[in-house]
C-alpha cells in the first residue's frame, strides 16, 4: 500500500515522502498514530502543489539572502567598546552587538545566530566575521572594534 508520511518516521522516510508499506503496518500503526495518510490521487496532487510552493518559497529566501550578502560583502562594521590598557576590553563584543551595529549602519536586520564568531572578541582590532544568511549563502564582513571615547 502506498502512503504519504505526515511526519518523519525513523527507518521509513521524511515528512511528505510517498512510501510503499504493508497493509497491516499502515492500518495498525501508521494510520492510528496519524503518521501517514493513504496515497490517493487527490492527495498526491495536493502534495505536489505544496512541494512546488515550498520550492518557490525557498528560492525567494535564497534570492533575498544573496541580495543582502551583496550589500554586506567586504564591508566594515565599527563597534565601540570600553577598553583598558593594552587594548583589552571590559567585557567582550558578542554577535548580538555586531548584529545591532549592522542594523544601525546598513539598516539590514541580521539574526544574531547567523553571525559566526569562534569566540567573543576581547581585544581592540579588526576581525573577519562570517554571516551565514542562508544554508547556501554567506557573506564576510570586517568587524573593527575601537575604544570608546571618554
Amino acid at each position: 500500500m502506498k502512503v504519504i508520511l505526515t511526519t518523519d518516521v525513523p527507518k521509513l522516510g521524511a515528512k511528505g515522502s510517498v512510501v510503499e508499506v504493508s497493509d497491516g503496518y499502515a492500518r495498525n500503526y501508521l494510520f492510528p498514530r496519524q503518521l501517514a495518510v493513504p496515497a490517493t490521487k487527490g492527495r498526491l496532487e495536493e502534495l505536489s502543489r505544496v512541494k512546488a510552493q515550498e520550492e518557490i518559497k525557498r528560492q525567494k529566501e535564497r534570492e533575498e539572502a544573496q541580495r543582502v550578502a551583496r550589500q554586506l560583502e567586504g564591508s566594515t562594521v565599527t563597534v565601540t567598546a570600553r577598553a583598558g590598557e593594552g587594548g583589552k576590553l571590559f567585557g567582550s563584543v558578542t554577535n548580538k552587538e555586531i548584529a545591532l551595529e549592522i542594523e544601525n549602519t546598513f539598516h539590514i536586520k541580521v539574526d544574531r545566530r547567523k553571525i559566526e564568531l569562534e569566540e567573543p572578541i576581547r581585544m581592540l582590532g579588526s576581525y573577519p566575521v562570517v554571516l551565514r544568511l542562508h544554508p547556501e549563502v554567506q557573506a564576510k564582513v570586517l568587524v573593527q572594534v575601537v575604544a570608546e571615547r571618554s
